[in-house]
């Protein structure tokens, strides 16, 4: 899941490669995106499957649960609410023409 801040604007979606993916958020690539329009560049909850068949099936159940249950798990994971991909030495420069 990716917000803006703690108990900010929720997104919740699918990636194939979740460093690049954050790298795009941050870098705001796709300018109409609704993470781009929303400002949610901060990563605070993820799941990785080795499956995609449940990928699909987890995005689908998390999109109809209550906003109150997706901060409840975020905060089992993440109490303190910071960004998890700080730590993470994103090389950013690939992005920047």
């Amino acid at each position: 899941m990716i917000t803006t801040k703690p108990n900010g604007v929720l997104y919740i979606g699918i990636v194939d490669n979740i460093e690049e993916s954050v790298k795009e958020l941050k870098l705001k690539i796709y300018l109409k995106s609704f993470t781009a329009r929303f400002n949610c560049d901060k990563l605070f909850y993820f799941e990785e499957f080795e499956n995609g068949s449940e990928v699909g099936i987890r995005e689908k159940r998390f999109k109809k649960w209550k906003r109150e249950w997706k901060i409840k798990l975020i905060k089992e994971m993440n109490p303190s609410w910071p960004d998890l991909n700080d730590n993470w030495n994103l090389n950013y420069n690939s992005y920047r023409n």
